[in-house]
């Protein structure tokens, strides 16, 4: 991207570099040999007018004109961008002028010098003289700047009193012309090269922080920090697609002077953010402020509100799948050039791999940890099976409970068991899973009476390294190990008020945060609960939530003590006999 042509000129190389594209330097006289010499990259580092003005200076008086101006050809946006050289301040040129409305873009095009000797009696650019009038001049002439390798742009001197240039005055101008080419051309090709170097080593450095962690977190701030390097801006948002939600899940930086700062994650539909469409369409896009006015939704309104005006979204893709979008949010415009384009368009690649692989090794690691606690699930369920002949009994009573259970086993729906200590709920809690569509998955316990209150929700959702004193892991929560199975909650009636709203969020939504984390996790878990208290009686004392006794009692099961079904009780000796090691 053009910057009034400063960059053009930061890696500006010797005279002994420089290739003569159109005439041979020996051909140049003396003094032009010197303005060679006079171009050091110590001077390249300060503006394009300073060190032409610097090297001008110099020869003034072998250059016999008032006025003198360089254009610089920028082909992205089709106009010139202008350094006035003169010394006299009488002349202020606009810095970019459409290339319709210049002599320069008529010499661009046909690679041949202009010369007006009266701009008041020409009559060949009716529409191009205006600027050289409002600057005073009389006479001009306009040569192009071309080497073999490009059209550079072209050098204009003016006087303000009509008349024609002497052969002279035309040799030297022209001479001056092929000399100003050359150190355009090898400057801009020093810079290609010192931004290609630049654009490898940051592509370098990029892949090197993406790929050292496989930390989600850490990979988003990683990348986050990369993205700021490479163009400056606001907020940096991930947004992968979540298919069971069919949204996208949001995870949003932002930028200040000293820190990153993450936001919580949010999910929002597909069509309702520019990063959803952007994913939809599978390319790169930018949303305007039109654009996320036009969207309409809660998401662009949040963003239009903290003075964001412009969003660029970048397509993340792994492997041939399509993961989500990256965004770059800015209140300002965000200028990129093609090689700007391309280059975010290959961080964004790298991105997409890194996620792609933290995402695969954090579900490899949360299915490590879960096999190993299925482990101990399943070598439970192994003793509890050889206990359960099943269900012992005959009596009308517990006929009517397994009538019961076969009726609730098939849906998912919320099962609340109720019976006093020792009545068999648990039996009957197993014997509704195997009985479900879920039987191929865990049946997980929690006893929410023998888990203190300050572990209980640890236990129950998990916790984030760093939660607590004594979190010095990630830990996942029997919700999470129950998912797409059954979770039962043994002695409901005991959770404490602060947890009980925490549970009817996953009876409700099927989603949870664990303790210290701020990512949203759904489970698919069938949940069926067991107390031997009258919730009722608690929820009229104020001491249980109404609406999580509602969400429970879906489907309650009654299940009678032995002192109601004596007729169960020489079965089940004969049972308990049997079972007794000989």
């Amino acid at each position: 991207m053009l910057e009034g042509g400063v960059r053009w000129l930061v890696q500006t190389v010797p005279v002994r570099h420089i290739q003569a594209s159109r005439v041979s330097l020996d051909e140049f006289p003396r003094h032009y040999h010197a303005l060679l010499q006079t171009v050091d990259p110590a001077a390249c580092e300060r503006s394009l007018r300073e060190l032409f003005a610097k090297t001008l200076k110099r020869f003034k008086h072998e250059i016999s004109v008032d006025y003198l101006a360089l254009g610089l050809h920028d082909p992205a946006r089709s106009l010139f961008i202008y350094h006035s050289l003169s010394p006299a301040a009488a002349y202020k040129l606009p810095a970019e002028i459409p290339l319709e409305a210049s002599l320069s873009g008529l010499v661009l095009a046909d690679q041949q010098p202009i010369e007006v000797e009266d701009i008041d009696a020409e009559t060949r650019f009716p529409d191009r003289l205006e600027i050289a009038k409002s600057q005073g001049l009389r006479s001009l002439r306009i040569v192009p700047l071309t080497t073999e390798r490009r059209k550079i742009g072209a050098i204009g001197a003016g006087r303000p009193v009509a008349g024609g240039f002497s052969q002279a005055d035309i040799r030297q101008f022209d001479q001056l012309a092929e000399v100003f080419s050359l150190i355009l051309d090898n400057a801009l090709m020093a810079d290609a090269l010192s931004r290609e170097k630049t654009r490898l080593d940051t592509l370098l450095d990029i892949n090197f922080a993406l790929l050292s962690t496989l930390d989600f977190q850490e990979l988003l701030k990683a990348a986050s920090r990369s993205m700021r390097r490479l163009v400056p801006h606001n907020l940096t948002y991930f947004a992968l697609y979540d298919e069971a939600s069919d949204a996208m899940r949001i995870t949003a930086l932002n930028f200040s002077q000293t820190e990153v700062t993450g936001q919580p994650e949010v999910l929002v539909p597909v069509a309702e953010c520019p990063s959803g469409i952007a994913y939809r369409r599978g390319e790169t896009k930018l949303f305007t402020t039109a654009d996320l006015e036009s969207i309409k939704s809660g998401f662009t309104n949040d963003l239009l509100s903290k003075g964001i005006r412009q969003v660029y979204c970048f397509p993340l893709t792994s492997r041939g799948k399509r993961l989500g979008s990256l965004a770059l949010a800015s209140p300002e415009q965000i200028l990129f050039s093609g090689e700007d384009l391309g280059l975010l368009t290959q961080v964004a690649a790298q991105v997409a791999t890194a996620i792609d692989n933290a995402v695969a090794y954090s579900r490899t690691a949360k299915l490590k940890d879960k096999l190993s606690k299925e482990k101990l699930y399943l070598q439970d369920e192994i003793r509890s099976a050889r206990n359960l002949g099943e269900i012992v009994g005959s009596s009308p009573a517990l006929k009517k409970v397994l009538q019961q259970v076969e009726i609730a086993a098939p849906s998912d729906a919320t099962v609340l068991i109720l019976g006093e200590t020792g009545t068999g709920k648990e039996l009957v809690a197993r014997a509704l899973h195997r009985l479900s569509s879920r039987r191929e998955g865990l049946v997980v316990k929690l006893n929410c009476a023998a888990i203190p209150t300050g572990l209980l929700e640890s236990e129950l959702f998990g916790h984030e390294k760093g939660a607590f004193t004594g979190a010095i892991s990630p830990k996942i929560g029997r919700l999470e190990l129950a998912d797409k199975g059954t979770l039962f909650l043994d002695e409901i009636g005991e959770i404490s008020s602060e947890l009980q709203p925490k549970l009817l969020r996953v009876l409700q939504d099927h989603e949870f945060e664990r303790l210290g984390g701020n990512r949203t996790i759904r489970v698919n878990v069938r949940v069926i609960a067991a107390t031997n208290r009258d919730l009722a009686t608690a929820v009229s004392e104020h001491q249980f939530r109404s609406d999580l006794y509602y969400w429970l009692n879906v489907f309650p099961i009654h299940v009678p003590p032995l002192r109601d079904r004596v007729e169960d009780i020489a079965p089940l000796v004969r049972f308990l006999s049997r079972a007794l090691p000989n």
